[in-house]
């Protein structure tokens, strides 16, 4: 597992500040601002815009067939415009406070023992070392994060019983079963 220090470094050595373009945001693609979230970032953001679930998420858009004629998905995603996140307000994110781990620590992203790198045009700018070191340090804790996330949704997926017929996300805290 790659530490603070080394990833620090490599962020040091790629360099990046964001350019507040809000590219990140905006739809380009089918999935290109796709933005999972986690039940403990939704319920962050959810406490902070008194917005309902169902008016900041949407199901992650790819279902599994059960074995009965449901279908299941496994997370949430922040929902979308045609051409943006519901939350890009005047070019400005409106949560930013509140913002889910994958917008914190975007174009940068831990996988396993290797960072990846999303295109972004704040790449290759100077980054100082305390910046790198805090980049790296939130990398770490988003990782954790979503271990933590999965392991718990592996949980709930092992008990779950999908109701025949019906579509469901299962995410840390459950089964939810969605209307219509």
């Amino acid at each position: 597992m790659l530490g603070v220090d080394e990833i620090a470094e490599r962020l040091g050595s790629i360099g990046f500040c964001c350019r507040e373009c809000g590219r990140c945001c905006r739809r380009v693609g089918e999935d290109s601002n796709l933005v999972l979230v986690g039940a403990a970032e939704l319920r962050e953001i959810m406490a902070a815009t008194g917005m309902k679930r169902e008016e900041i998420v949407e199901p992650y858009p790819e279902f599994i067939r059960a074995g009965n004629g449901g279908e299941y998905t496994l997370a949430w995603c922040l929902r979308r415009t045609l051409d943006a996140c519901i939350f890009l307000k005047d070019g400005r994110c409106s949560i930013y406070e509140h913002r889910p781990w994958i917008c914190r620590t975007y174009p940068f992203m831990l996988v396993d023992d290797d960072l990846m790198v999303s295109e972004c045009p704040g790449l290759g700018a100077s980054i100082s070392p305390s910046a790198a070191r805090d980049a790296a340090a939130d990398l770490c804790r988003r990782q954790a994060a979503e271990a933590e996330e999965e392991a718990e949704i592996r949980e709930i997926f092992l008990e779950a019983e999908i109701p025949p017929g019906k579509r469901v996300v299962i995410d840390s805290e459950g089964m939810k079963v969605l209307d219509g």
